[in-house]
């Protein structure tokens, strides 16, 4: 293999990553509290039931669950995908899609696949000069697709949030 393409090989792997990180930096509150959760969860609510999608969505901060929706044509699977997803955030500090495409749990022992997993669907959601506060999971979709759709949203929604003249995102 030449020296170009082996750099080509790890700059391929390098670029997701680099733009999940950049998610995790641009998709921050100002604040977040109860109401802050249950605005965020409508608008997930909505997003899902606008494209008919059988997703389970939950929001929490800290060790309390501040929103959580089952639509139709979830199980309770989901639940227990949702609190997987939520442990790897929290014990990472990083999205469950970037933690799983950083380095995958398989041959990692002391990371109990009951208890945590590399598939996407658990996002931080992180207060500027704060730090980590709380954890966004979706199940239903794909790692990816679960991922995807907590960002799209987030985007919308952070970008929708009314800010003081003069301030800076």
């Amino acid at each position: 293999m030449s020296e170009r393409s082996e750099h080509s090989s790890s700059a391929d792997e390098v670029e997701p990553a680099r733009r999940l990180l950049d998610e995790e930096e641009s998709l921050r509150f100002d604040a977040f509290d109860n109401d802050t959760a249950w605005a965020l969860g409508c608008q997930l609510v909505e997003w899902a039931r606008e494209r008919s999608l059988a997703v389970t969505i939950d929001i929490s901060r800290g060790q309390q669950q501040l929103f959580h929706a089952a639509l139709p044509g979830t199980c309770a699977d989901f639940d227990d995908w949702l609190q997987r997803k939520t442990r790897t955030v929290q014990r990472f500090g990083h999205s469950s899609y970037y933690v799983g495409q950083r380095r995958p749990f398989d041959g990692q022992p002391h990371l109990d696949p009951r208890s945590y997993t590399d598939s996407g669907g658990g996002f931080p959601i992180t207060v500027r000069g704060v730090g980590v506060v709380g954890v966004v999971a979706v199940s239903g979709l794909s790692g990816e697709d679960d991922h995807g759709m907590i960002v799209s949203v987030l985007t919308r929604f952070l970008g929708s949030l009314t800010r003081p003249e003069g301030s800076t995102r």
